[in-house]
């Protein structure tokens, strides 16, 4: 009969008397002849988190067109501070070495306050298509941020079918880049560039506990609001905003979602699973998004938006084909065992 071991992300075998945990990086059965079998609890569990994620973050444009009318800034750092403030409970576990603290924050702030600065000086479009590189963008560094990682033919395949589609439902088919804007697209490209990083990086440092992204969420909201203020001192003439009972509803869901909640199960999901995957299922985002459009906000579903919602599915299919095949493999060994 075999028996169930364990193994964390460095391939050291845990005490045969401790259980597996469900989300350790690998868990194998070892049959007769010392081999392990993996069963990729962890990376099952990561896929579920991921999913999660994305499934909060498509209400982001829905909710985001709710409260528009709210200078970016404002918006953005009073959601991020109640995502700040959900994670209170567990604000021992805030303390974090400098460096966990400066990728965290620069990560999440870092990351709205270049995207909004590049749809301030570039059209929306171009700019949310640049935006939606940071999946493919997940998937080609996975390599050069971590150890182990390397890209196979199926981890590259799903995330142009993702891209693919994401640039149809985005752009509706119709891109006009035009090189006067070339300072808003290269700022939309580092924000990409700064959500990949963030994301590899989170599973590169030290560990952290999960529950320090809402000191994270908590600082980058406290930044976006003095950027806001900065704005108001330096332009003192700007009439100021006045937040009624719906906006501030709105900006709760926001902070308990997308803006808050999301970024805590990102963060869990990348710590436990396999980052070629997670990038590949990212760009289920955008047509989830568009979904919730169409149920919610009225919006029309055009034939266009069903090829690329074809091909995004696609493409998560097959970038997350070889952790299924492998989660039920072992939970087929593990029903015979």
């Amino acid at each position: 009969m075999r028996k169930l071991r364990a193994f964390d992300s460095r391939g050291r075998a845990w005490p045969a008397a401790a259980p597996p945990a469900f989300g350790l990086q690998r868990a194998c059965y070892v049959d007769g002849q010392g081999r392990g079998v993996p069963v990729s609890f962890g990376d099952m569990a990561s896929m579920l988190l991921a999913l999660l994620s994305i499934l909060v973050w498509s209400s982001l444009a829905f909710l985001n067109s709710r409260v528009n009318a709210l200078p970016p800034f404002l918006a953005v750092g009073i959601a991020l501070c109640i995502g700040g403030l959900v994670g209170l409970f567990r604000a021992r576990e805030w303390r974090v070495p400098f460096r966990t603290f400066a990728v965290g924050v620069g990560g999440i702030f870092g990351y709205h306050a270049l995207l909004f600065a590049a749809f301030r000086i570039a059209p929306a479009v171009e700019v949310n298509l640049i935006n939606y590189l940071w999946p493919l963008l997940i998937v080609l560094l996975s390599p050069i941020f971590l150890r182990g990682f390397k890209l196979g033919p199926l981890h590259v395949v799903g995330a142009v079918l993702g891209l693919a589609g994401a640039v149809l439902i985005v752009s509706g088919g119709r891109v006009q880049a035009d090189s006067a804007y070339l300072p808003g697209y290269l700022l939309a490209a580092a924000a990409a560039l700064a959500w990949a990083s963030y994301s590899l990086l989170t599973k590169r440092l030290p560990p952290f506990p999960t529950g320090a992204v809402g000191g994270f969420c908590l600082a980058s909201g406290m930044l976006s609001l003095g950027v806001y203020f900065l704005g108001r001192i330096a332009y003192p003439g700007t009439p100021a905003p006045s937040l009624q009972a719906l906006d501030w509803l709105f900006l709760a869901l926001l902070g308990l979602g997308p803006m808050g909640g999301a970024f805590y199960a990102w963060d869990a999901a990348l710590k436990r699973g396999d980052p070629r995957v997670i990038g590949a299922l990212s760009y289920l985002t955008p047509l989830l998004s568009t979904l919730n459009l169409v149920l919610l906000g009225g919006k029309k579903l055009s034939p266009l938006a069903g090829i690329a919602m074809a091909l995004i599915v696609a493409g998560a299919a097959i970038g997350s084909f070889g952790v299924i095949r492998s989660a039920f493999t072992g939970l087929r060994r593990r029903g015979g065992a």
